[in-house]
């Protein structure tokens, strides 16, 4: 009997793609080959015409437990150890340059690695029993990856209160510090995660293209640099045929026809 993939991926309607983590057994976590399939979906995905938002979630009781530990414990040589962290970081790096904005939607608990890529995606929408956690203290193994897309989302008293103490919040407390908008009704999860890749989708997907990009390239620079970076940016936008569909769509006050050029 051929083993089910831990990651599938499905193209629904209206442009919206969903990344699926596949191996409840393990609590979705993030083994090698997991890794691997994940940058190659992601990378699809990136390339794929009809895609304009991806959705990221895990099946079975949680989103994602982070690295297999059994996996880990199996690993003896510092370049096997080194080999799994820097998969890992390439998979964040991806989703950070994917081109098409990527939500995720969390249940149950994300915790270490899975926290670090719930912190990675764009946003963030959760059920409001979800927990998130950055534990590697118990166990003598530092958050440290985990923590770069952590204290990006939050800021530096509370990311080390999760890395320090290692205790999961709740989706109330994660909103509050800004590592997810949202939480909801578990049994509204869904309608509202799918309420939020439509209105995105709805946007040109070469704007929005376009914007992701900045933010990210923008977000480490000086003030002014920023500025500078923006304003070339917007002005590169205006000579998009979707800007001016856009503007003549609000002045003559009718629905724009996106070109997504």
């Amino acid at each position: 009997m051929k083993k089910e993939s831990t990651v599938i991926t499905k193209l629904q309607k209206d442009n919206i793609s969903r990344i699926i983590l596949n191996e409840p057994a393990t609590y979705n976590a993030l083994s090698l080959n997991t890794l691997k399939s994940l940058i190659n979906t992601f990378n699809k995905l990136n390339n794929d015409k009809k895609t304009k938002v991806i959705i990221i979630e895990g099946n079975g009781k949680g989103f994602s437990a982070g690295h297999n530990l059994k996996e880990v414990n199996l690993l003896k040589s510092k370049s096997e150890y080194k080999k799994l962290f820097t998969l890992c970081s390439k998979l964040m790096i991806t989703i950070t340059n994917n081109s098409k904005p990527v939500i995720a939607k969390v249940h149950g608990a994300a915790f270490a690695a899975g926290c670090q890529l719930v912190s990675t995606c764009d946003l963030a929408i959760s059920s409001e029993d979800a927990l998130f956690a950055t534990p590697g203290v118990h166990i003598g193994l530092f958050c440290s990856t985990p923590m770069v897309a952590v204290s990006r989302n939050v800021n530096r008293k509370h990311t080390m209160k999760m890395l320090l103490t290692g205790d999961p919040i709740s989706a109330n407390h994660a909103k509050e510090i800004g590592l997810i908008n949202d939480y909801y009704k578990s049994q509204n999860l869904e309608r509202e995660t799918l309420s939020l890749a439509h209105k995105i989708a709805s946007k040109s997907n070469k704007i929005v293209q376009i914007g992701k990009k900045a933010f990210y390239k923008q977000l480490n620079m000086s003030l002014e640099s920023a500025y500078s970076y923006t304003s070339e940016v917007m002005t590169k936008n205006m000579m998009e045929l979707d800007a001016k569909e856009g503007i003549s769509a609000f002045i003559e006050k009718r629905i724009p026809k996106w070109k997504n050029k």
